[in-house]
């Protein structure tokens, strides 16, 4: 097979590395559309759109400290190497993609700065694909060729900013956390929060060092537990900005410098054109069996969409588990066998009291999705330790913010991990 993989981030690499291991005799090309390898891991001081007029990919900001920890963030055949703390920064998180990069000889798959434009099934009956990319160094247009597309564009780029009544009359400064790099941008201000998400509450601690006061605004029914510094205060949701304040759900009003949108991300392909058969609903990409493979076309496979995973050992199962597939030793079902699957499940998810934006939130469950996936392809599961330990380290992300990446943890077996 011929396959073209989008995106050299850490989905990009899971995927490439499993394509060229040898178990498979395919053709394969990855296009990214930036300098390097490493995708949201890279950090870039510059924000809105580079030199080529894209927009900026990255939502890296300087001082991240990853909020999982190193003993969870490996790929199944290449954990992080050992090292006291649990808790990595950026770079070292970026260090250990590119060494993982360079121990599977991935490099001479990669063309960077090959940005995709089109991808389109072909009309013709052995239905292949058109990929159109351009090479931004020479401005160079070209069309190839190709069975099987894996999508690994991540979904940390495209900014959710909520509609709030009087965003355009509001004096202040308006910022969403894609374009966040410095806490300075803040100094001397009272800054409110959107969102207690992981990063509406790593970003208050942050910026609290630098405004003089931070308004962390939510619409949890409880306040979270978690003691933040004195100058960081909760409060109900937004509902209006005037010309220099802020307007919350309770009532009161608060005079303000800054609007700061923790908000989330939505899933955006704009390269698929829209006969290979995917949208958005809601922040809920669909109709996708497993979600990963389009019902559509199943030669396209939208890898690394759940959320509140493992996420690097999670794209390697999934890599597996398609590659099974399209080399024949698993069947896909019918079509309306993986429309049934995927209904069913949106179904479950509703009355458990989630959104459909939700859809792809794993969490919890992530451990059933893993193995789910292992036994429908017949390929190796991922150790029951990984979700265990998730669970607990972000139980302790909210239990104790400020404090928590001190925590250490070592795995001992498939089932289970120390504190150290």
């Amino acid at each position: 097979m011929k396959i073209a993989v989008i995106g050299a981030g850490a989905a990009g690499l899971a995927a490439l590395r499993h394509c060229t291991s040898g178990a498979y005799d395919d053709q394969v090309v990855c296009y990214e559309k930036t300098d390097q390898i490493g995708g949201t891991w890279v950090y870039r001081e510059e924000t809105g759109f580079d030199k080529y007029g894209l927009p900026i990919h990255t939502s890296m900001y300087k001082s991240l400290r990853a909020n999982l920890p190193k003993e969870v963030m490996g790929y199944p055949d290449f954990p992080v190497p050992e090292r006291p703390e649990s808790y990595l920064t950026r770079t070292e998180m970026l260090d250990f993609l590119s060494t993982y990069c360079d121990h599977f000889a991935l490099r001479s798959y990669i063309r960077l700065l090959h940005h995709v434009e089109l991808v389109e099934p072909t009309a013709e009956a052995d239905r292949k694909w058109s990929v159109k990319v351009r090479d931004l160094q020479n401005d160079v247009v070209v069309t190839e060729s190709f069975d099987a597309i894996m999508v690994c564009n991540g979904h940390y780029f495209e900014p959710r900013i909520p509609k709030v009544p009087g965003q355009d009359v509001f004096t202040g400064k308006q910022i969403h956390s894609h374009d966040y790099r410095v806490p300075e941008i803040f100094d001397g201000k009272t800054v409110v929060v959107l969102g207690a998400g992981p990063s509406g509450l790593d970003l208050s601690f942050e910026i609290s060092k630098n405004a003089n006061r931070v308004i962390l605004s939510h619409h949890l029914t409880e306040n979270i537990s978690t003691v933040f510094p004195e100058n960081v205060v909760q409060k109900a949701d937004v509902v209006e900005l005037k010309e220099h304040e802020v307007v919350f759900a309770d009532g009161t009003k608060e005079q303000v410098g800054a609007v700061f949108y923790c908000t989330g991300y939505k899933y955006n392909f704009p390269f698929l054109a829209e006969s290979c058969g995917i949208r958005v609903d809601s922040n809920m990409v669909t109709p996708l069996w497993k979600h990963l493979v389009s019902i559509e076309n199943p030669t396209l496979a939208l890898v690394g969409l759940p959320f509140y995973v493992c996420a690097f050992s999670m794209f390697d199962l999934q890599t597996r588990f398609v590659l099974r597939h399209w080399h024949g030793e698993r069947q896909f079902p019918v079509k309306a066998d993986m429309l049934r699957s995927e209904a069913e499940e949106a179904a479950r998810r509703a009355e458990r009291g989630l959104q459909k934006r939700h859809f792809h939130m794993m969490g919890p469950e992530q451990g059933h999705y893993y193995d789910d996936l292992a036994n429908t392809a017949g390929v190796t599961s991922l150790p029951p330790v990984l979700t265990k330990l998730h669970n607990e380290s972000s139980q302790r992300f909210l239990d104790n913010q400020q404090h928590y990446r001190e925590d250490r943890y070592k795995i001992i077996d498939d089932y289970n991990f120390v504190q150290l």
